[in-house]
């Protein structure tokens, strides 16, 4: 029986002065912490009143809009807002509408109607019904069936949001970051027109480098997403450059994890510096 002995490594200093200061700056609560006791503002998501203070209910960062306070949470199912690019799961086809899987509460709803066929996993968010379930549709060409790739979940928390969430890397593979914290991975497409989104459907035989490619990609988004580091196109292609040095099944061990996001970590501290 093969048995792997590792032993203990010296890591290189990093300073992370820069994202020390900006995470003190954030206002972190726990379930019970006193938010203000100052009776002029309301009372949002996440937060409860007591004996006249504004507490908190969930552990997560406090947000501020006007005089609405609420708490986000740090980890929870996916809460969905209109305009969100989701990757979802066909869990029930009934005579008007899909049932989908997408890491919320309760499964979304795609219409028949808002469907651009043949229909599949990747939509927007159209509307959020009253009880907190999504309306999902893909009328637009970005959206649709997703084809030959890699699902890989991670907190909907630690997902960006940006203006697009379709990202070819210059690696050689592409990736959609789904609001809803379901990520897809999936090689980039040869000739692929501007519209077209995620939505490429291929039975082809993937090659073994690009089989790598997305392999390693996979790993360094486990690894991102174990140390609690926002995904984005950046930290992403960061993180892939970083595991260059080691084989992709040594990515997932935790020292060479560690070292992996250390150095990702100290490449976007000097980027927004």
């Amino acid at each position: 029986m093969a048995v792997e002995m590792r032993l203990p490594a010296v890591h290189k200093h990093i300073s992370l002065a820069a994202s020390q200061s900006n995470r003190e700056d954030k206002h972190l609560v726990v379930p019970g912490d006193v938010i203000t006791s100052d009776t002029g503002f309301m009372r949002g998501h996440g937060t409860y009143m007591d004996e006249d203070r504004l507490t908190a209910s969930v552990a997560g960062e406090v947000e501020r809009v006007n005089k609405l306070i609420c708490v986000r949470p740090l980890k929870t199912r996916y809460n969905g807002e209109v305009g969100d690019v989701v990757v979802g799961r066909i869990t029930e086809v009934q005579q008007k509408r899909w049932k989908v899987e997408t890491n919320s509460r309760l499964d979304s709803v795609l219409l028949l109607s808002s469907v651009n066929l043949p229909g599949g996993e990747l939509a927007e968010v159209q509307s959020i019904f009253s009880d907190g379930a999504v309306s999902l549709h893909t009328r637009s060409l970005k959206y649709g069936k997703l084809g030959q790739g890699v699902l890989v979940l991670v907190s909907p928390s630690l997902v960006k949001r940006q203006k697009t969430h379709f990202h070819n890397l210059p690696c050689g593979a592409s990736m959609i970051l789904g609001n809803n914290g379901y990520l897809w991975l999936y090689p980039t497409p040869g000739q692929q027109d501007e519209e077209a989104g995620g939505y490429y459907t291929s039975m082809e035989p993937v090659s073994l480098s690009d089989r790598e490619v997305i392999s390693r990609l996979r790993n360094c988004l486990l690894a991102l997403s174990a140390h609690k580091v926002l995904l984005y196109d950046t930290s992403v292609l960061y993180c892939y450059e970083a595991s260059l040095a080691h084989q992709i099944k040594d990515i997932l061990k935790p020292e060479i994890m560690e070292e992996i996001i250390l150095e990702t970590r100290q490449r976007l501290v000097e980027l927004e510096g």
